[in-house]
């Protein structure tokens, strides 16, 4: 889409010049004598950016630049002065102009800074329309889950994020740990300023420190330019501080710090910085436990352990589980293309069985992996890994639980059930390798290929089947 520029100039030939200009450039153009005619067509029409003078009858440039800022501040404004003139340019800067461009024109020079202020106009609409996403994502309300769990925490996260207190979240890997983070700093008063993790169990403890508090040139070997470290990304933001229990008992010291005084010091640098963070931690391991052992520090655990938030496991908030799986299958359905109209209730009571390990990560992933790979308009049972399905004590129908009623049974629909559900198992114990699988079941190599396409079973199993032994 090409980008919208109103030329603003009392000069006629000013205008034809720009006009014929920036048309070759491959913008949409517009123009306009003097500052009340902007006026009344910025009331009718949408812009990216206003090219306008500074000295015009009427409404003068200026005047014109306030009245942009007020009604569409999304406007990129650049000024157009004669030289000599440049302190009221200057001036318009101060008030919100991104640039001015001098009179005679370098064409050079006004194409590159109509480049770069359109440019800059575009990264500021992006990163606004992403903070309102991250807001929309992270908003405790589409936190999903119904459980009594679920709403304590919903409610912890609604009072905490209105204040600047230090929170830990603990909990099992995968129960959402960093969505509860996200969650407390996108509805509170910083959801404008940064929020920046660190996951302090992936990153070298010799990086560790320029990472958290950046470095100087030439402070260390490889250490070629200045760097900021986090902190100073994060400042005036939120620092949130992922596998905290990881740290190396070095670093807690510089931590402990930096939250007591709020100051860092770059790595090879002499003299302090102050920095506002707020910290959020989280970590899955028992904190309290590495304290008494010596792996923790006391005094820094008491200063993150202020507000203390425990993520329940999956297992814990079963109820929860047919909530979070409706929406995977959404997210997934709308990321992948697909158009899987829901979870049979089969499937799905095989899903609330199941322990999941990986808590709510594992659901997602399982999730994602089913959508990829169905060709049906539902999941089924037979949808779900072997591994789902086995552990949720899943078995075969035997002729004793088949009632034949007054309207009979499809006999080839439940014997090519019973089949499949025995591949199944066969693949599953042979470790998806199909030649083993067939011996297990006393029949050909060929045969059990026959059967897995019949059944389109190369949907199953977290890897593709092999032919190996």
């Amino acid at each position: 889409m090409k980008s919208r520029i109103l030329v603003v100039d009392d000069e006629e030939s000013i205008r034809e010049f720009l006009e014929i200009m920036l048309k070759k450039e491959g913008y949409e153009i517009t123009l306009a004598e003097d500052g009340q005619k902007a006026k009344d067509l910025l009331a009718k029409k949408s812009f990216d950016m206003i090219i306008s003078d500074l000295q015009m009858p009427h409404v003068t440039g200026i005047e014109l630049l306030k009245h942009v800022k007020e009604t569409a501040p999304e406007i990129v404004f650049m000024m157009i002065t004669a030289f000599g003139t440049t302190e009221t340019a200057v001036e318009a800067m101060k008030m919100g102009a991104y640039d001015y461009i001098t009179k005679p024109f370098k064409i050079d020079e006004v194409r590159l800074n109509i480049q770069n202020a359109l440019r800059s106009r575009n990264l500021e609409v992006e990163n606004r329309s992403l903070k309102k996403e991250l807001v929309k994502e992270y908003s405790f309300q589409n936190m999903v889950g119904n459980s009594q769990a679920m709403h304590q925490i919903f409610e912890m996260v609604k009072r905490v994020s209105q204040t600047p207190t230090n929170v830990l979240i603990t909990g099992e890997s995968g129960t959402g740990k960093e969505v509860v983070a996200k969650a407390i700093h996108y509805n509170g008063p910083l959801k404008d300023k940064p929020f920046v993790t660190i996951n302090c169990g992936a990153i070298p403890e010799n990086l560790m420190e320029s990472e958290m508090f950046g470095h100087k040139k030439g402070s260390f070997t490889g250490a070629v330019v200045d760097k900021a470290g986090l902190f100073e990304v994060a400042d005036g933001g939120t620092l949130f501080l992922d596998e905290v229990g990881e740290l190396p008992l070095t670093i807690q010291v510089k931590l402990l710090r930096a939250i007591q005084e709020r100051i860092i010091r770059r790595v090879g640098a002499t003299d302090d910085m102050k920095v506002e963070v707020r910290i959020i931690a989280a970590t899955n391991r028992n904190l309290e436990e590495m304290v008494q052992k010596g792996g923790f520090r006391q005094d820094l655990f008491y200063r993150l352990n202020v507000i203390n938030i425990k993520t329940p496991g999956l297992r814990e908030r079963r109820d929860d589980i047919p909530l979070l799986a409706g929406h995977f299958l959404k997210k997934y359905n709308e990321r992948l293309n697909k158009n899987i109209g829901g979870i049979s209730t089969e499937a799905m009571e095989i899903l609330k069985k199941y322990d999941y390990p990986g808590n709510v990560r594992e659901l997602e992933n399982l999730i994602e992996r089913t959508v990829a790979l169905e060709g049906g308009a539902m999941i089924l049972p037979e949808s779900l890994p072997p591994m789902v399905n086995t552990s949720s004590g899943r078995k075969m129908a035997s002729s004793n639980e088949i009632e034949i009623g007054a309207e009979g049974v499809d006999l080839d629909k439940v014997m090519g059930q019973i089949e499949k559900e025995l591949l199944i198992k066969a693949i599953h114990s042979a470790g998806g390798v199909k030649k083993r699988a067939a011996k297990l079941l006393h029949i050909s190599f060929r045969s059990m290929r026959y059967r897995i396409e019949k059944y389109n079973l190369g949907i199953v199993g977290d890897d593709e089947l092999s032919d190996d032994e």
